[in-house]
């Protein structure tokens, strides 16, 4: 007997991709939000990146987990409603299912195919459970389907992705999954550790050069959904921990000067110039807390591993106490 499933598609139409991936490169300097990234074939290296060697965030944050599973289940609730935002491999999610023993589980991600094959093979593993699988860009104001009401409400949010957004923007999200939790819900979110610069960037220049090729595949997808003529030879990534700024920042520099095509519209590139794909904030446990309360979020538990490299924060949503 498999668990049901319920697939709603919001994903973002062609038109608005073009519009804002347009609007990225007409910048100085030019970017593109890094949740394009996650195209079948970028969700696929993404999960191969996961488990390189040098890559400590997937394995560090999934060994917190299973360290806690108890703790965090107390914190959360058994039998909750549990969203889940970018559902990805599904191997922390697991942890938590059965920790948690949720009624239901709502798995938000903008790769459609990546997210229903793993929302399939959930419902499949666990035929208690209800799969409510929504593709959607939770970057902005997202929708979510309707769900059962008298539900306690919990969110997971893995990977430290919550640095992949602007301070700013990270306070505006939060909140945003604070509203569809509702007063008291909670958020277990993962966080990345400032840490030893040599660490960060084995994490982004790997040896396999996986990460780069998974940055050069945003390209690829602009080519293929945008009408696009990238050459992706003319193009290297670049990965670096701008120590100022808190953050690590991927680009992919362009080899000389070009003109590239996206939806008919010319691109001009200087030798050098580079497009920014990526930032991966680093908080320190004290910053990110603050930077939740700022967010309507009272801080409940914080658990990391011994070496200091990753956290998993328990929040409540509170937005009256803040």
């Amino acid at each position: 007997m498999n668990g049901s499933i319920h697939f709603y598609d919001y994903h973002p139409p062609v038109a608005d991709i073009k519009a804002e991936v347009l609007g990225g490169l007409s910048k100085r300097p030019k970017q593109i939000p890094p949740k394009y990234f996650y195209d079948q074939r970028g969700s696929q290296l993404f999960d191969a990146i996961t488990e390189l060697p040098e890559y400590y965030p997937t394995r560090t944050e999934l060994n917190i987990l299973e360290a806690n599973g108890e703790q965090i289940a107390e914190f959360l609730g058994d039998d909750c409603l549990l969203m889940e935002l970018g559902s990805g491999s599904s191997r922390k999610i697991r942890v938590l299912l059965d920790a948690l023993r949720p009624a239901a589980y709502v798995p938000l991600d903008i790769s459609r195919d990546h997210l229903l094959s793993s929302a399939k093979a959930l419902a499949k593993d666990y035929p208690h459970l209800d799969v409510h699988a929504a593709c959607t860009d939770y970057s902005t104001e997202f929708e979510l389907p309707e769900l059962p009401g008298q539900l306690r409400r919990a969110a997971f949010f893995p990977g430290s992705s919550i640095g992949n957004f602007e301070p700013a923007e990270a306070c505006a999200l939060m909140r945003r999954v604070g509203a569809h939790l509702g007063q008291d819900g909670r958020l277990l979110i993962g966080v990345d550790l400032k840490k030893d610069n040599a660490i960060l960037h084995a994490a982004y220049n790997d040896a396999q050069r996986l990460t780069a090729a998974f940055n050069l595949n945003l390209l690829q997808r602009i080519n293929r959904e945008l009408g696009g003529d990238f050459d992706l030879e003319r193009f290297e990534h670049r990965a670096f921990f701008n120590e100022q700024a808190g953050r690590v920042e991927m680009h992919l520099l362009s080899r000389g000067p070009q003109q590239v095509m996206v939806a008919g519209s010319p691109i001009a590139f200087a030798a050098g110039e580079s497009l920014h794909t990526e930032n991966s904030y680093k908080y320190d446990i004290a910053e990110f807390q603050a930077l939740a309360a700022s967010s309507g979020f009272v801080a409940e538990r914080v658990w990391t591993d011994d070496q200091q490299l990753f956290s998993v924060h328990c929040l409540r949503w509170a937005p009256r106490l803040n």
